[in-house]
């Protein structure tokens, strides 16, 4: 599991990018991401059971969800999305206490976390010569890792059973 809260630079630029006023109120309020976590599980069915899990969380309200799993996006990109609502002991933006706070999880195996690692560095590059073959190879290569990954659930049932 790794966690992060967005730099203010970073946080500033993507409310400009979104067309939004880049103010704490705006981070903390509308765009629900400043604070971020990221689970990586050895299997899909490891996803799905700590969803449940965060579901029961009794402090926490589901904001969203998407399910990147079962509906992968068209270029390949495969993880679980959920937006929390956390009721905090700190006060927040608008200094209420219990605060309210947005946390986003994103929930991923071992295969969709390095795929999305490389495609997100691969992207940020500039002047890509034979930008759709790449895109196509991307897209191809997300494809066998989720074939893969459905393979492990499998090997890892047989080993169970046995």
């Amino acid at each position: 599991m790794t966690a992060r809260v967005k730099s203010e630079e970073s946080m500033a630029e993507k409310c400009i990018r979104k067309g939004y006023s880049p103010d704490p109120y705006t981070a903390m309020k509308v765009m629900h991401d400043s604070i971020g976590i990221r689970i990586v599980c050895s299997f899909i069915d490891d996803i799905y059971t700590n969803i449940e899990k965060i579901h029961s969380f009794p402090d926490c309200r589901i904001f969203e969800e998407k399910d990147y799993i079962r509906h992968a996006k068209p270029n390949g990109y495969r993880s679980y999305h959920m937006i929390l609502e956390h009721t905090s002991h700190f006060s927040d933006i608008d200094g209420n206490s219990p605060g309210k706070l947005f946390i986003e999880i994103q929930l991923r195996t071992i295969a969709m976390d390095s795929w999305a690692s490389l495609e997100h560095k691969l992207k940020y590059k500039k002047n890509i010569s034979n930008q759709e073959m790449i895109v196509a190879e991307l897209k191809r290569c997300a494809d066998e890792l989720a074939s893969c990954d459905l393979s492990m659930t499998t090997i890892r049932e047989l080993i169970e059973r046995s």
